[in-house]
């Protein structure tokens, strides 16, 4: 009985290895840089920043190099917490599928969102979003889409 056992243990970690070197392998890192120049807050409740505003948006996407453009994104964040964050979704395209992610998007300093889905080469994904501004303003952002 105890040799059932031992033989079960490393069955089951052999396929957690395999799992896991599966895993490692199908694993994606997509940096691209957004150009925030297609954007409307509209002034939904009080006048001014207010719980419950809307951020519609359509932007390019470019390389990592921010030098060529690769795609698009657009979406929609519904502010949250006044002059701290919004709740937000959309769809990044590029030329292999799209990819679509929610989650919160913070007025400073880093953001992180989950990815829900995607088309294409993205069918199914699931993963992170690292949003990063690349200056105070921001005139851009870095986007570091980690898939599984």
């Amino acid at each position: 009985m105890t040799r059932f056992w031992g033989r079960l243990a490393s069955l089951a970690a052999a396929a957690v290895a395999t799992l896991a070197m599966t895993s490692a392998f199908a694993a994606e890192q997509i940096k691209v840089v957004e150009r925030p120049v297609g954007e409307t807050t509209v002034d939904l409740t009080a006048k001014g920043d207010s719980v419950g505003d809307m951020l519609v948006f359509a932007n390019g996407i470019f390389d990592a190099a921010n030098k060529t453009q690769i795609g698009t994104d657009q979406g929609y964040c519904v502010r949250t917490i006044v002059g701290k964050s919004w709740e937000c979704f959309w769809t990044l395209t590029l030329k292999a599928g799209q990819i679509t992610v929610e989650g919160p998007f913070l007025d400073e300093g880093d953001s992180l969102l989950v990815v829900t889905g995607g088309t294409g080469k993205y069918a199914g994904a699931k993963g992170s979003l690292k949003l990063h501004p690349r200056d105070p303003t921001p005139t851009g952002y870095d986007f570091t889409y980690d898939l599984l």
